[in-house]
């Protein structure tokens, strides 16, 4: 594989999970060891045996969730490891001297005294970027910076990567996300399978044209559509006046059997509020929620999870997931009871069903011993879902159930809420993909400031019909129970 980024280039690099885009990336700044190859940086071959060795050299590598200590400022995150000294003291003058000429550099809004525990994701991700600058990093290597991020966030991050190109940088972004490519990067190289297929201008691809690069087969873009719902079905969820928190209305839907349910609406209107509360994550202000026609009587987790209500939280890290632990264990630590004999577990039966969940799933190219963490994003979100398969719920919340994962991966899973609600599960799903709620769900609703202020019937709603409702400025159909 032979790859050159110019300085003034953003470099697109895509393809499916395990086709090699993070590992190249990773080889490149130091993280991994490689077999063979050179790295060249202004025509000179340098040694990338470490990361500390990289970024000597002017390659620094960014990931999906910045690596920031939260409790300390953004100025002193941005200047760590390159503080200005006098006399064996901290400079603070030269410090704020240099980070203002970073922030020009890039055109950041970041305050330096702000706590970075206080900030966004992609404000984060912003002071990461002006630590490699801090660095003297001429080249970005960004492995699925986008992945976390609402579709505004990386149109502002897209922004934010094109001004370091102007001013020289180069940027090395890969990501799932065929559009974020298309819209930021001078040239795309397509890898499958570990193999370079394809290297030319962004200019000339489409989505189309690069799922056909990405699969070596023409696909189409249209995924499978859910079945009607059954006429009669039960209601498996109702949720009465639910308020998350002071500031959210209280919300009112219902999901039967055999429905998917889409939630969306723009950041802070209350969607993933909604999903957290209903499964007792965090405590409401008020509401009920029933499941199968049973309140709960506790908002918990565990009470949501015995009446056969679990959620797909938004974060695969921090919420979903023990990366340090097998893959094997975070597939079944959800249901061991049912794998229990006197107070023992079964490894047999454990064994058995891990293989029909990793198998049922296409949780490909990993071991059942392997930590989660080395997993693709897409088979880390894969075994979250299966985590929750092997409890059969009756009531499934997926809070964006599809964020950072390829084309092929995004499938599955829509085939995969898809099947389940024609097993019978009532399906609730938040994403900020506003196309995945219209494609997947029989009925669509929009928030707005902690409210549903329209509900529409699969078949009757477009895009501009819920960005119309989703806006500070919109007034869409009036939301009442959903």
């Amino acid at each position: 594989m032979t790859l050159s980024v110019r300085g003034g280039e953003v470099h697109g690099l895509v393809g499916g999970n395990g086709a090699g885009k993070s590992t190249l990336l990773r080889a490149v700044a130091g993280a991994v060891a490689v077999d063979a190859g050179r790295v060249l940086v202004d025509g000179t071959q340098v040694r990338t045996g470490s990361p500390r060795d990289a970024l000597r050299h002017g390659i620094a590598l960014l990931g999906q969730e910045p690596v920031l200590v939260p409790d300390m400022t953004v100025l002193d995150n941005v200047m760590l490891g390159t503080w200005s000294h006098r006399a064996g003291l901290r400079d603070s003058h030269a410090d704020r001297q240099a980070f203002d000429r970073l922030l020009s550099v890039g055109g950041f809004g970041l305050r330096p005294d702000t706590m970075v525990r206080d900030l966004s994701l992609v404000h984060r991700q912003q002071v990461e970027m002006l630590r490699a600058l801090a660095h003297d990093a001429r080249v970005l290597a960004m492995d699925e910076s986008t992945a976390l991020l609402t579709a505004v966030e990386a149109r502002r991050l897209a922004a934010q990567v094109r001004a370091l190109a102007e001013a020289g940088v180069a940027v090395l972004l890969a990501s799932h996300h065929l559009d974020d490519v298309l819209g930021a990067c001078d040239t795309v190289t397509v890898l499958r399978d570990g193999r370079q297929v394809f290297t030319g201008p962004a200019r000339g691809q489409s989505r189309e044209s690069l799922v056909r690069l990405l699969t070596g087969r023409a696909t189409s873009l249209s995924g499978p559509e859910p079945d009607p719902v059954p006429p009669g079905a039960p209601v498996l969820l109702a949720v009465h006046a639910l308020r998350p928190s002071e500031a959210c209305g209280g919300v009112d839907l219902e999901v039967r059997a055999g429905e998917i349910v889409g939630i969306t609406g723009m950041v802070g209107s209350g969607r993933s509020a909604v999903l957290r509360a209903a499964f007792g994550a965090d405590r409401p202000v008020a509401g009920t929620v029933e499941v199968a026609g049973r309140p709960l009587r506790r908002a918990s987790p565990a009470h949501a999870i015995r009446a056969g209500l679990v959620l797909v939280p938004e974060s695969r890290a921090e919420q979903g997931l023990m990366g340090v632990r097998p893959v094997r264990e975070n597939l079944a630590l959800a249901s061991l009871g049912a794998r229990q004999r006197a107070g023992f577990l079964r490894p047999r039966a454990e064994a058995t069903v891990v293989a029909w969940a990793m198998d049922r799933l296409a949780v490909r190219g990993a071991d059942a011993r392997d930590p989660v963490r080395r997993l693709s994003g897409g088979n880390q979100q894969k075994v979250m879902f299966g985590k929750w398969l092997l409890r059969r719920p009756a009531v499934l919340l997926a809070d964006e159930p599809t964020r950072g994962v390829d084309v092929a991966a995004k499938a599955q899973i829509h085939e995969l809420l898809i099947g389940l609600a024609r097993q019978g599960v009532a399906v609730l799903i938040v994403s900020s993909d506003i196309d995945e709620v219209i494609d997947l769900s029989h009925r669509v609703l929009v928030m707005r400031r902690g409210r549903v202020e329209a509900a529409f019937a699969r078949g009757s709603v477009t895009r501009q019909d819920v960005l119309s409702a989703a806006s500070p400025e919109g007034c869409g159909p009036a939301g009442g129970t959903a």
